[in-house]
């Protein structure tokens, strides 16, 4: 069936793309299966992650590569075996497109830990269907075409410019607030790191119920994290443990978004009240070491969290909704995105730059 828009894209075809040097084509788009949904893109936020890739820091980039992963728009088509989206209906699309649908991962609806796992963003090979074998395209173009479990219908009360960001840093963070307990079990959450996905962590964390203490380098980002809901602030310096000394087992749970060379794990776990959990969701580059005694004299836990599944996206979309959770972001047109991608590997967004398809409907 053919359609009378195109699949027209923004591409990386080489490593140099994350100079501003996005070329703009017409791409073919995964081969139709009638569990897939097409989505108008009408905003697409610039994720950490696309960055990294599209500098060729998860492997050289091929021609043809379509980055973004934090996608919102409008189902415009719609397969036979589609029940819980129609054409209309606004949705979110986050870091992950596609999963195999029949491992006991899948089955509890915990797809993101499915050993077929799909990235959105570009490069990856679809594990199913009429597309096995081929390659994923992201968010940053007019259209997408993808698994409908994995375009989560986005609620009123929801600003649409604003699901994008929610959709994989936002998810990301609110995933592992949710099954650590945030609010509930855990009434003392720090967030580490200040940026696009720390922020989110704060005003998630709040709205959850939780007492928010920020943790960042120096005290430039208080007053920031004070207006996002952060209760206490912890300014670090070079010296960890004097900075930590005072709130030592202060903190039932850490989320941890930072991702430097040698990360001090121990100074961080040393927050940690008894029971307490300190949850990675930044990829530190190198291997950490924590002493066994401390995990057990603390009685504490180190863990890991991959994004959230589209039950937990739902999920925070509720919460986005009850709760007036907005993320901090700054508008570029589509048609800069060169511009934009140059200012984010450069670190200047405050705290995520949403592209806007101005003539799919986007309001810059």
């Amino acid at each position: 069936m053919s359609t009378d828009y195109k699949f027209n894209a923004w591409t990386g075809q080489n490593d140099d793309a994350i100079n501003g040097n996005l070329v703009y084509k017409e791409i073919t788009p995964k081969p139709w299966d009638e569990d897939d949904v097409d989505v108008k893109i009408i905003y697409s936020s610039i994720c950490g992650s696309d960055v990294s890739g599209l500098a060729g820091h998860f492997g050289p980039v091929q021609p043809d590569r379509v980055a973004g992963h934090e996608i919102a728009g409008e189902v415009v088509r719609v397969g036979s075996q589609v029940k819980n989206l129609k054409v209309g209906d606004k949705v979110g699309i986050g870091a992950q497109c596609d999963a195999c649908g029949e491992c006991r991962w899948c089955g509890d609806h915990r797809e993101n830990l499915c050993p077929k796992m799909t990235f959105t963003y570009g490069g990856h090979q679809y594990p199913r269907g009429n597309a096995k074998g081929t390659q994923t395209y992201g968010g940053f173009a007019k259209y997408w075409r993808g698994n409908a479990k994995f375009a989560v219908k986005v609620p009123e009360g929801v600003d649409l410019a604003e699901v994008g960001p929610l959709c994989c840093g936002g998810l990301t963070v609110y995933a592992p607030l949710a099954r650590f307990g945030a609010g509930s079990r855990a009434k003392e959450v720090g967030v580490v790191g200040i940026g696009g996905l720390g922020h989110m962590a704060i005003m998630i964390g709040n709205a959850m119920g939780a007492n928010v203490t920020a943790i960042s380098r120096g005290a430039s980002k208080e007053a920031q994290a004070k207006e996002l809901g952060a209760k206490n602030y912890i300014a670090t310096s070079n010296d960890l443990k004097a900075d930590f000394a005072p709130h030592a087992r202060s903190l039932d749970l850490i989320i941890c978004t930072i991702n430097p060379h040698n990360l001090p794990v121990s100074d961080y776990a040393s927050l940690l009240s008894p029971d307490g959990t300190i949850v990675f969701v930044g990829v530190v580059p190198e291997p950490f070491a924590i002493s066994s005694f401390q995990l057990i004299q603390g009685q504490i836990a180190v863990a890991g969290s991959l994004i959230g599944s589209p039950d937990d996206l739902a999920n925070l979309f509720e919460l986005a909704a009850r709760k007036n959770i907005h993320p901090w972001i700054e508008k570029f047109n589509m048609d800069d995105i060169n511009t934009a991608i140059q200012g984010a590997r450069d670190g200047k967004p405050r705290y995520r730059y949403v592209l806007v398809n101005t003539d799919n409907g986007g309001k810059l």
